[in-house]
């Protein structure tokens, strides 16, 4: 089943230095942009990530440090992949809780102001998970019938993601083609950054969502003790979490 598009999606996959959100670099990201006219383009990048690729990483992805000495860093190629996708809604495996996150702090810290304003994600991973409880290659060889070649290689990964999300479609007749509804169904929180430092209540306000102050909101926090905001700015936050308290700090002065 082809996808129903009311504007482009771009499926992309990252290979990194690691699994911490705030501190490891995109080593491999590709993307694959399917338009709603059924068009579609792809391009992938070798980055340097400006920091060692630990041995272990290496034994999950095959990047050596060697491999990507001389490929442009994210800051160079930054512009490109944000062209690439500006237009679009996302998706990928497990990219709700790790690629989107990555590559908004890639994308903030090469000074592009990157959100998701305007767009919605698709974690094809938990369609999965609430159908069927497998990993990336069981999941394309349950929905395909066929192995996945070259796995943790961003491009495959990245184009079995796609295949996936459309075999998806065809077993689930009560899984809409609609990528609104396919984002709130892949949603497991709302969120109002990816790290879920900062996370939605029931009556849709902003709340912190970890230490002393987690469950109260975020404005009588930034009202009742000012130094809180400037902790999380000095201290070592996501940039995408220090980004959507500005905005909510900015808001509360806009409305006095």
């Amino acid at each position: 089943m082809e996808l129903k598009l009311s504007k482009p999606i771009c499926f992309f996959d990252l290979e990194t230095t690691g699994i911490d959100i705030g501190t490891d670099r995109i080593v491999e990201i590709s993307i694959f942009k399917v338009y709603p006219n059924g068009n579609k383009e792809s391009k992938t990048w070798l980055v340097n990530p400006t920091i060692p690729i630990p041995y272990e990483t290496t034994l999950v992805h095959g990047i050596t440090n060697e491999k990507v000495a001389n490929e442009p860093t994210f800051n160079q190629v930054a512009a490109q992949v944000y062209n690439m996708i500006k237009d679009s809604d996302l998706a990928g495996f497990n990219s709700d809780r790790f690629d989107i996150p990555l590559l908004a702090e890639e994308l903030l810290r090469a000074g592009v102001d990157f959100d998701m304003k305007n767009r919605v994600s698709i974690d094809i991973q938990t369609i999965f998970h609430k159908m069927e409880e497998r990993t990336l290659s069981a999941a394309f060889k349950f929905y395909t019938g066929n192995s996945l070649e070259n796995a943790h290689s961003a491009e495959a990964d990245t184009m079995a993601t796609y295949e996936i999300l459309k075999a998806q479609l065809d077993r689930y007749p009560d899984l809409q083609n609609d990528m609104k509804v396919l984002s709130a169904f892949t949603t497991r929180k709302k969120n109002a950054d990816f790290a879920g430092m900062i996370v939605f209540d029931n009556d849709n306000q902003e709340v912190f969502g970890f230490g002393k102050h987690k469950g109260v909101k975020v404005e009588k926090v930034l009202e009742t003790e000012p130094g809180y905001y400037s902790w999380i700015q000095n201290a070592n936050f996501p940039l995408y979490t220090k980004k959507v308290l500005t905005a909510i700090k900015l808001r509360k002065l806009n409305t006095k």
